[in-house]
């Protein structure tokens, strides 16, 4: 078996272990430990599974991607997720722990005492945690495809049964414990391949610091150009956007998009129901903020190494494809170098460490070199990332129409091989038939390698040692998994206790909550829908996970602000504007991805071919950030609707003077013996 494969399988299965472990001795026999915990996980703990939960397949895999890409503007995911926890711990936080409910829509039910608001934040919930949780499955299933060598979608299945088993053992308690074994997978897993490519490149241990630091030559000295320097010099050459130089014209990130996407993920963050929740699970509300103190210093400790490790990974990416000599198809579908002889190659490493590949010729007695790295052939075979020759031999990755590096996408099978055979029979005819491949995929939008696989394949990138390489995956699973089980265990308390309990049937027993709240998290139809959007995602990871903070930001966001700092609002205007905010933000979202999320003949019988509603027809504002606007419009339309309609009565005003005092209240309010539990 391949040494990294057998690395893999080892790591990963150890890690497995360890999480279903916890989770079976984590197990619980009431809702408060299946919901909260038991409200008795220490701060520093519940700050390490606050940023396990926090830190997502989209921060481990696909932020560090899309920095990658993309250099300056990928900085707005960095900028807005950060900023967003420190507004989620310093501005609402608190008061909701305080508050003492299980959900979001527990407190925006009580607050604006209305089960319409109750049963419209559920719904908003269920939606947000649906969209999160396929990002998650998507990352699942991008780690599985390569280093299990199964399909993605087999990938994503397995993701779910894992999530499955140890959110339905343990609620809260066995996740909340899982998750801080998580994270120091997750973390440990990022770093160390970080500071080995630092100090391979710059000679610098400390990634923050070998990001601005010279690059060493063959002989490891300094040669006189940074790292940062170099990046800009490749980008100018091939045609891409400088890599350092803030909005670009004519770039889609322009200041406007960069804003709204930062001020999207920001607000949407404070309003995620699977943070949120965190909060309810330590014993008061000092407690709580220390909590916050310790997740954004767990946070920090990946977020501020990303920004080098996304330039590591652009500056190996480029290097060691762009101008390679190619070989054989038997070379590159290779899976084995100790099979490579067999087939006629001969596997040399060069005086500067390069590894060359020689296919031998017996009838001329020739040998044609190639010098495609080992790591693009095992993820070739994934389809994120595809090479379609022009005919010379050479491969050529650019931002130009040369460009021959692309993306399977959303593609299926079948049309990806009608475009290669067709690409075939256009080079074996020199253009006379068949059809040029990579002006269909440029046309599709899918240039470039799929960017969710540039930190995964950065250690294979950099040749550092198997059990590194087998790490990141353990790493990424880690990380997507984490998130995942709390997305689940916010939509079975959603529809147990919030629909369920709250209002379909009050004198519910303890015994049937419970059974309701594990039922709704195995059932058939969220395993469906998660892994339908985790196999045939709208994006990439970090995309789709933008999608969930856009939505969070116009429905929940307005909502908790305005009900915590503002006695006047009502029901009424609460409601219409998550409703107004939501419907906005989903619509916008669906009409630029339909062709994704529908499908292509679905999309165009709905919408048309040509319509303005499947662009960014709002001032160009990109998906990402039209979350925006849909927070614009949620709190114009409740503060203009706040004095047409009735407020709340006197005992709710008296219960949100006292919330806003939380430093001078005692301690927080205990779940079970507040009103209404």
């Amino acid at each position: 078996m391949n040494p990294v494969r057998l690395w893999t399988f080892l790591l990963v299965g150890l890690s497995f272990a360890l999480y279903l472990a916890i989770a079976w001795i984590s197990r619980v026999r009431d809702t408060k430990g299946f919901y909260v915990a038991g409200q008795g996980v220490p701060a520093a703990a519940n700050g390490m599974a606050t940023a396990a939960d926090w830190m997502s397949a989209a921060s481990f895999i696909s932020m560090a991607g899309i920095i990658s890409t993309l250099g300056y503007a990928g900085g707005v995911y960095l900028m807005g997720w950060t900023g967003g926890y420190v507004l989620l711990a310093l501005m609402l936080a608190p008061y909701l722990r305080k508050f003492g409910r299980y959900t979001v829509p527990d407190f925006i039910g009580d607050r604006y005492n209305s089960s319409t608001a109750r049963i419209v934040a559920v719904v908003c919930a269920i939606f947000v945690s649906f969209t999160y949780v396929a990002g998650q499955m998507r990352g699942v299933g991008v780690v599985f495809s390569r280093f299990l060598e199964v399909d993605v979608s087999v990938g994503v299945y397995i993701g779910m049964t894992i999530v499955l088993v140890y959110a339905i053992l343990g609620g809260m308690k066995g996740i909340t414990w899982t998750q801080v074994a998580q994270y120091w997978v997750l973390i440990t897993a990022f770093l160390i391949p970080a500071i080995a490519i630092s100090i391979q490149l710059t000679g610098n241990p400390i990634p923050q610091l070998g990001l601005g630091s010279e690059l060493l030559d063959t002989n490891n000295n300094p040669s006189g150009i940074s790292l940062l320097e170099r990046l800009n010099q490749l980008h100018d050459e091939l045609g891409f956007a400088s890599y350092t130089q803030p909005f670009v014209e004519g770039s889609p990130w322009n200041m406007l998009n960069v804003a709204c996407v930062t001020l999207a993920l920001m607000c949407g963050t404070a309003g995620l129901p699977h943070v949120i929740v965190r909060f309810y699970t330590v014993k008061n509300v000092a407690a709580a903020r220390w909590s916050g103190f310790y997740a954004l210093f767990f946070i920090a400790l990946l977020y501020l190494t990303a920004p080098a490790v996304a330039s590591f990974a652009r500056y190996y990416m480029i290097e060691s494809i762009n101008g390679r000599q190619a070989v054989a198809d038997t070379a590159t579908h290779a899976t084995d170098h100790d099979n490579l002889y067999q087939q006629g190659i001969d596997r040399i490493t060069t005086d500067n460490g390069r590894t060359i590949y020689l296919h031998r010729n017996a009838a001329a007695g020739t040998t044609v070199a190639s010098e495609i790295p080992h790591w693009f052939r095992n993820w070739q075979r994934t389809g994120l990332i595809l090479w379609l020759d022009d005919g010379d031999g050479k491969v050529r990755y650019s931002n130009t129409d040369d460009n021959e590096i692309f993306r399977r996408g959303s593609l299926s099978e079948n049309d990806l091989t009608d475009i290669r055979l067709a690409h075939q029979q256009w080079l074996d005819t020199q253009g006379a038939a068949g059809t040029d491949g990579r002006t269909q995929l440029h046309q599709r939008g899918l240039s470039g390698p799929d960017r969710d696989i540039i930190v995964l394949a950065t250690p294979e990138m950099a040749e550092l040692a198997d059990w590194i390489i087998a790490l990141i995956a353990a790493g990424g699973l880690a990380a997507a998994l984490s998130t995942a089980s709390g997305l689940l265990l916010v939509i079975s308390s959603s529809v147990a206790h919030d629909l369920y309990y709250r209002i379909l049937n009050p004198e519910a027993s303890e015994k049937q909550r419970l059974l309701v709240g594990r039922v709704t998290i195995a059932l058939a139809v969220a395993v469906a829908v998660a892994g339908y959007f985790g196999i045939y995602p709208p994006g990439f990871v970090s995309e789709v996970v933008a999608f969930a903070f856009g939505l969070a930001a116009a429905s929940f966001f307005p909502a908790l602000v305005l009900g915590i700092f503002n006695l006047r609002v009502g029901a009424i205007p609460a409601i219409t504007g998550m409703v107004a905010g939501i419907g906005f933000t989903a619509l916008y979202i669906l009409g630029n991805k339909a062709h994704i999320i529908l499908g292509p003949e679905l999309a165009d019988a709905l919408l048309g071919t040509d319509s303005p509603l499947r662009t960014p027809w709002l001032w160009n504002i990109n998906p990402q950030g039209i979350g925006v606007v849909g927070m614009i419009i949620n709190f114009a339309v409740t503060l203009i609707l706040t004095p047409l309609t009735p407020g709340p009565d006197d005992q709710t005003r008296e219960m949100i003077a006292e919330l806003r005092e939380p430093e001078h209240a005692g301690p927080a309010v205990q779940i079970e013996a507040a009103q209404d539990h």
